[in-house]
């Protein structure tokens, strides 16, 4: 091991870059509560699943009043507003499917939305940060952070599966903790030559992606395909790159021009991106600018994080020069198990997505059953496509293969020999 340098700069840390020692990215401990001034928005928001069904979402946000977001003040606040206008959002644009859209979301709900966004240094649509990182909390508050024990604190339409499909997500970015503490390990090794801190923080990374894949595991036993292509995808779904919503949308005494926002993605969590810049993951020009345009849709201080690793010294380029057999081999392990889990990724997908499109298309004209009605019933502008806009399976194939190319050479000849 090479003796630590008597550099003066700062060692790398995740201080500054609102991700918790225990929880990651999650934001701890959400707000379940708005300040009693905007009881309205909560009220709206906490029956929107029933609100779309019954036809009356649009109405009862026609008729709200238009509050000033200026007595919003701590960040959770924030964040539980931007959460609460978002759902109002996606239920009132897809209230009546893909053929009943709306050109404008009105007034009462698009100027404060904005403003909330502007703060936030968010979008204005559902995004990963809202559905999955803010919004959740402990049946038991002194319970374990599991299925059992967690509950959404607002919900779109889809029943059940809507709560699977958001907690068995927050449940990987939980597995990914570990991973995120290692970060700066590796990063400080790396600067003063450590190998054996480097080796050590990638095994850790290494085991934490294989905890990731595994808790993804569980959307097979919480989330029915079904439901989740019938019902619910429309409602994760934006107003840029969809047929449905060519223009976008107008946010009403914001701006008289459409303003166009992905739907929700994986791609907006920042734990592959970070996997991504440490491990020197390069992607091609079009599923590249795709990744790079998802962390718009980012809390600010998670894409700076995703930026500041990007600009370390090279990760891939140390193992190689250290020519440490043990560092080598948790190098690759962790390529190894990102490859695995963008492969198990592709497999959900299928199941969740490409399937049901296949047999949505095969009922269209068929007698159905209940639930080859509710998967014929799905936006067909949405068949091969992800709620983030992007044409999901090649996307998806293409960002695994460059996954591959990131081995160390003898191994990446190995793996493409195979594959």
């Amino acid at each position: 091991m090479a003796a630590a340098s008597s550099d003066s700069k700062t060692p790398f840390s995740l201080d500054s870059y609102h991700v918790s020692e225990e929880l990651g990215f999650i934001l701890p401990e959400p707000l379940e509560e708005l300040p009693p001034y905007y009881q309205p928005w909560m009220d709206i928001a906490l029956q929107v699943p029933e609100a779309v069904h019954s036809h009356r979402l649009r109405s009862l946000i026609n008729e709200m009043p238009l509050l000033s977001s200026q007595f919003l003040q701590r960040h959770r606040e924030l964040r539980l507003a931007h959460l609460v206008l978002s759902v109002m959002t996606m239920g009132y644009v897809w209230q009546e499917g893909e053929n009943d859209t709306v050109e404008m979301l009105p007034r009462t709900l698009a100027v404060p939305y904005w403003e909330v966004s502007q703060r936030l240094g968010l979008p204005p649509v559902l995004t990963h940060a809202d559905a999955v990182l803010a919004n959740w909390k402990k049946k038991d508050p002194e319970g374990p952070f599991d299925m059992e024990n967690l509950e959404l604190l607002v919900s779109l339409p889809g029943g059940d599966s809507v709560r699977g499909f958001f907690m068995v997500t927050l449940l990987v970015e939980l597995a990914a903790v570990p991973a995120l503490r290692s970060i700066p390990i590796v990063i400080n090794g790396v600067s003063c030559g450590d190998t054996d801190a480097v080796t050590k923080s990638l095994e850790e990374i290494s085991q934490s992606i294989q905890d990731m894949t595994e808790a993804l595991k569980l959307m097979q036993e919480y989330v029915e395909p079904p439901v989740f292509y019938g019902i619910m995808r429309i409602y994760l779904s934006g107003w840029k790159d969809n047929p449905s919503m060519p223009k976008g949308l107008v946010y009403e005494g914001v701006q008289t021009e459409p303003i166009e926002c992905s739907g929700g993605s994986a791609a907006q969590s920042s734990l592959l991106h970070c996997f991504d810049e440490l491990l020197g993951v390069k992607h091609e020009t079009k599923s590249g600018a795709f990744l790079t345009r998802m962390r718009d849709y980012m809390p600010p201080a998670h894409k700076q994080l995703i930026q500041d690793i990007s600009l370390q010294p090279s990760l891939r380029n140390f193992v190689q020069q250290q020519a440490n057999k043990q560092l080598s081999q948790a190098f690759q392990q962790c390529v190894t198990r990102l490859l695995a889990l963008r492969s198990y990724h592709i497999s959900v997908v299928c199941r969740f997505i490409t399937l049901p499109a296949a047999r949505a298309r095969q009922l269209r004209n068929q007698s159905r059953d209940s639930e080859g009605e509710m998967i014929s019933r799905a936006p067909t502008a949405l068949e091969e496509r992800g709620t983030g806009g992007s044409g999901i399976m090649t996307f998806l194939k293409t960002v695994r293969d460059q996954t591959r190319d990131t081995f160390l050479t003898e191994t990446s000849k190995e793996m493409k020999h195979h594959s």
